[in-house]
């Protein structure tokens, strides 16, 4: 249970990141639809990061 503890508690932030850049994400594309297009590039590359620390928690689980 302890080893996992740390996994589970990592994808819930990752999850929880994910979710506000997406939101702000969204927010900024409303304020200036202009800029959509580098607004959801960078939002997939800051999506990939904040998932990115999930496999960090999982290969350091053994």
């Amino acid at each position: 249970m302890t080893g996992s503890l740390h996994i589970g508690l990592a994808a819930l932030g990752s999850a929880i990141g994910v979710g506000i850049i997406g939101m702000k994400a969204a927010e900024a594309t409303g304020r200036n639809p202009g800029a959509a297009g580098a607004i959801r590039n960078q939002a997939i590359i800051f999506a990939a990061l904040a998932e990115g620390v999930v496999f960090f928690a999982i290969f350091l689980a053994k």
